[in-house]
């Protein structure tokens, strides 16, 4: 059958290429070209370019070749071979126009012999290459020494703290190398840089579903028996940020204040507060052990002894669950300058009001931010409301109300956290008399909560009576009369005092001492149940201690005789059972319920069998108790003794 290149006119429209208008034409590509691959006009005058369709090249040859019916089958080699069918071509596809490629180069295609079998151990790992850690930057943009203000946290002290023993390997698997290199926490905001991070022990942990199967009453799941997996996490996200440390950092050593680390999420000098500018850092007492927040004044010179021995007498007083209780304060030298620094009690991973409700989001523009719930901002009020009942029945003042210095931690409780600063910072200055400070607290008090209801914070508030009136559309009539008592000026003759202000929320106070009364009776059935599983754990230790040793007091094979030897066979019994089918049982609560019996001492029995079933004892946990309480008793005799032959 033979068929022709290109069809007849009546099957195809020539199309020919267009005349010049009196222009050159000759850089131009022909349209043919682009269109069919070649110009049947290209040697009568297209004055058109044509080097499209000449270019000396493998791509080009292989372009020109037709579709050729008569070659054979692909057959890969590595294939069996099986009968080979008769290759056909339908009319339709022999009449079908030849596929040209408009573009100039068609990739060339091979086909391997053959096929690879895929073998995951001759994948390398992959390592990063010429990774800077000190080159960090945030969110794409370089991080520069001269932003972050204090000079012992710039990025040139801070450059010494990394480890640069050897590569560090994103994708490394033995954690225990990571740690050893020295490879603590590092912020990922700020100038801090971003170094290897341990992994914290609450991600070993899988938490559990939310669904639950249905359970008969004397039914227990595994996790009934340990606290909630959410408030496990929280304490052990506390206790890691407790630890955080940054070696070499160029941070001082305070007198018996050491390992201080950086607090503030915000590098920039801010003297709004307390007319100096001012830092939070965590740091270990030496003397104690325990860790404080110290906040420090840079750039205070103390005139006056007095300011810090008279404030601090009156301040550490105060005890109330909802301010931060200061322990000291003292000027030092070495930051460099003359700084006064404060030590507070330290409440690991708490935010600012300010960070918490008044940050700016990078969200939709067109949406409007979120208000905070009515119960919540009543949950403040109470306790600011309870911390300055016992701040000013000291005859004492708070003097500061901002939401940068008021800290949150979990189910919302707040503490008031830079008392006492403003005492000492003005104590020359100030002439304004204690009752008068106090009533400026009710004000701030206010025009806080006002500031948290409408979202702008308290130095925007320019008419405050127009931020009033917009509460009535998101809260309760009740609540706005509050914050506008709190924010009026008291009456000429009269005085504003907190114990007016408490008896017009006593409603509201009463509801949010019940749901702390509730809190309280959660958090003490969580811990009433660690108890129990403390009480496992010690009696668990003790039988590991008696079972398995080999010799005590000369006797050999001290563990395999008399009352040790049942002992073993009950810790068989308890950790060593298996199914019928020889498959292991792992039941947890199998484990708790004889362990808890055995602490009790029961009467119920248990038959204990030796692996080769040639020995049975039939014993109450009665029983097993006295002969446990033996067997660790004599052990105690022999540890405090030292007697000769003793394998402790």
């Amino acid at each position: 059958m033979a068929t022709t290149r290109y069809p007849s006119n009546d099957l195809r429209r020539q199309v020919g290429s267009p005349r010049s208008k009196g222009r050159e034409n000759k850089d131009t590509l022909c349209r043919n070209i682009v269109i069919y691959g070649h110009c049947r006009y290209e040697e009568q005058g297209c004055t058109f370019n044509h080097e499209h369709n000449k270019n000396p090249s493998p791509q080009a040859d292989f372009s020109k070749k037709t579709f050729n019916v008569d070659s054979p089958a692909f057959t890969p080699s590595n294939q069996p071979q099986t009968a080979a069918k008769k290759t056909t071509l339908s009319s339709q596809a022999a009449n079908a126009a030849p596929f040209t490629p408009r573009g100039a180069g068609t990739p060339n295609l091979q086909q391997t012999a053959e096929t690879s079998v895929f073998n995951p151990a001759t994948i390398r790992e992959f390592t990063p290459q010429n990774y800077d850690i000190g080159n960090t930057t945030s969110n794409g943009v370089p991080q520069e020494n001269g932003i972050y203000s204090d000079p012992f946290t710039t990025m040139g002290s801070l450059s010494s703290a990394i480890p640069s023993a050897g590569q560090y390997n994103l994708y490394a698997s033995d954690h225990n190398s990571l740690a050893g290199a020295g490879a603590q926490f590092y912020p990922q905001h700020g100038t801090f840089p971003a170094g290897p991070l341990q992994p914290p022990n609450y991600h070993l942990y899988q938490p559990y579903d939310s669904y639950r199967q249905e359970l008969q009453p004397w039914q227990r799941a595994t996790y009934d028996f340990f606290m909630p997996a959410k408030m496990r996490e929280e304490l052990q996200k506390k206790m890691f940020a407790t630890q955080q440390v940054m070696p070499n950092s160029g941070l001082p050593q305070l007198e018996r204040w050491h390992s201080l680390f950086p607090l503030d999420t915000n590098n920039r000098k801010n003297t709004t507060s307390f007319g100096y500018p001012s830092w939070v850092y965590k740091a270990q007492n030496s003397r104690t052990g325990r860790h404080y927040a110290l906040r420090r004044l840079e750039g205070y010179r103390l005139t006056n002894e007095k300011a810090i021995l008279t404030v601090m007498k009156e301040w550490k007083k105060i005890k109330n669950g909802n301010v931060v209780t200061v322990h000291e304060a003292f000027t030092t030298r070495e930051f460099g300058d003359s700084s006064l620094i404060f030590a507070y009690d330290y409440h690991p991973l708490s935010k600012t009001l300010q960070e918490h409700h008044l940050q700016p989001t990078h969200g939709n523009r067109y949406r409007a931010p979120s208000a905070v719930p009515e119960n919540v901002l009543w949950g403040y009020i109470c306790q600011i409301t309870n911390a300055l009942k016992t701040i000013h029945s000291n005859k004492l003042a708070a003097r500061c109300l901002e939401p940068s210095k008021i800290i949150l931690s979990d189910n919302n409780r707040i503490r008031l956290s830079a008392c006492s600063i403003l005492d000492v910072v003005q104590f020359e200055t100030n002439t304004k008399s204690v009752p008068e400070l106090q009533e400026e607290d009710l004000v701030k008090f206010g025009k806080l909560i006002l500031a948290l209801a409408t979202g702008a914070p308290p130095a925007h508030l320019n008419n405050i009576q127009v931020a009033l009136d917009s509460l009535v559309t998101k809260y309760s009539a009740n609540f706005k009369d509050a914050v506008a008592w709190l924010i009026a000026p008291s009456n000429p003759g009269e005085s504003k005092s907190i114990e007016n202000f408490i008896s017009g929320i006593a409603t509201h106070m009463t509801t949010f001492f019940d749901l702390a009364l509730q809190d309280n009776d959660e958090k003490q059935f969580h811990l009433a149940r660690e108890l129990e599983n403390g009480r496992v754990a010690r009696s668990m230790m003790k039988l590991m201690a008696i079972i398995d040793r080999n010799e005590l007091g000369g006797v050999a094979s001290w563990s395999e005789t008399g009352d040790r030897y049942q002992l073993k066979l009950f810790r068989d019994y308890v950790f060593h059972r298996v199914e019928a089918d020889g498959k292991p049982n792992l039941s947890m609560g199998h484990m708790l319920s004889c362990l808890t019996k055995l602490d009790a001492g029961i009467d119920e029995m248990v038959v204990l069998n030796s692996p080769d079933n040639e020995t049975v004892f039939v014993l109450t946990y009665r029983e097993l108790k006295q002969m446990f309480d033996r067997a660790f008793n004599e052990l105690v005799k022999h540890s405090k003794t030292g007697a000769p032959g003793a394998n402790n």
